[in-house]
């Protein structure tokens, strides 16, 4: 086995001296990397030249990759992601950021960051969105991350989160269909009627059930096609049956919920969330 070949089995980049713990001498190093085989992101590091380049910037600025960036990566429901998330240890002297956009995350880690880490445990990744974005997007997070089942609850549970991170903790479910689901139920707390999401109707699951024939169905960008015939049919099957349904897109949710908000209230001030007597 090359060197290269070595770099290429960890991920495509690595901290040199796991490369000497594995038998590569210093010279097998220099002539990979003077070959172009290897490039060197930082002292310390080599990488193939096919590596994730956002790996590699991770390694030249001593930094990992976390909050809504590494969210992101996990394939994770993320509202906003204009600027890069990175983290590095407090009081870190090595630090080499060199956009100014970047948002540079010093807290204290919840689970402790290996040496050779590029990118954050899933656990600081969320305790990091918590303290970093607004409550709704950092909650639609923690869910997206609790429906993949990247983490489990019980175990997130016995983990020293404070501060913003408990509160998201404390509101967590693994129901959310879509990132957008998890702003629905902080928003109508104040109507205090039940809401169940992932609600099973006539043979398929609502986004959203209010008290007991109120349905609220959010559609994402999917909804098309096909999908919104299916939707159209059931929409109408639950009609029949004695619901009332609701049904809002992605620009309704985020830039315009007065609206929905409006409509749901007077839905329920008409009753039309109750079951017939």
């Amino acid at each position: 086995m090359t060197v290269t070949d070595a770099v290429v089995q960890r991920g495509g980049i690595v901290r040199s001296g796991e490369l000497r713990r594995l038998g590569f001498s210093d010279r097998a190093l220099r002539t990979a990397v003077e070959a172009g085989d290897l490039l060197r992101p930082r002292r310390g590091w080599v990488a193939v030249p096919s590596s994730d380049p956002a790996l590699r910037a991770a390694a030249t600025a001593g930094v990992v990759l976390t909050c809504v960036t590494q969210a992101q990566r996990l394939g994770l429901w993320v509202l906003h992601a204009d600027a890069a998330h990175v983290a590095a240890p407090a009081h870190s002297g090595s630090v080499r950021v060199s956009d100014p956009r970047t948002v540079l995350h010093w807290a204290e880690p919840i689970v402790p960051r290996a040496p050779d880490a590029l990118v954050d445990p899933i656990e600081n990744v969320l305790a990091l969105a918590a303290s970093c974005l607004p409550f709704e997007e950092a909650l639609a997070i923690w869910e997206s991350a609790l429906e993949r089942g990247v983490v489990q609850l019980p175990a997130l549970h016995r983990l020293p989160f404070r501060g913003r991170a408990r509160a998201v903790l404390t509101q967590a479910t693994p129901f959310a269909g879509s990132g957008l689901e998890s702003f629905i139920p902080p928003r109508l707390t104040w109507l205090r009627v039940s809401i169940v999401p992932q609600a099973w109707i006539a043979g398929h699951r609502v986004d959203f059930l209010i008290g007991d024939r109120l349905v609220l169905q959010i559609d994402g960008g999917t909804h098309v096609g096909a999908q919104r015939e299916a939707d159209n049919a059931h929409d109408a099957e639950l009609m029949l049956l004695g619901y009332h349904v609701i049904r809002v897109g992605y620009a309704q949710v985020v830039h315009r919920w007065h609206v929905v908000q409006d409509a749901i209230a007077r839905a329920v001030a008409q009753g039309l969330h109750l079951a017939e007597r």
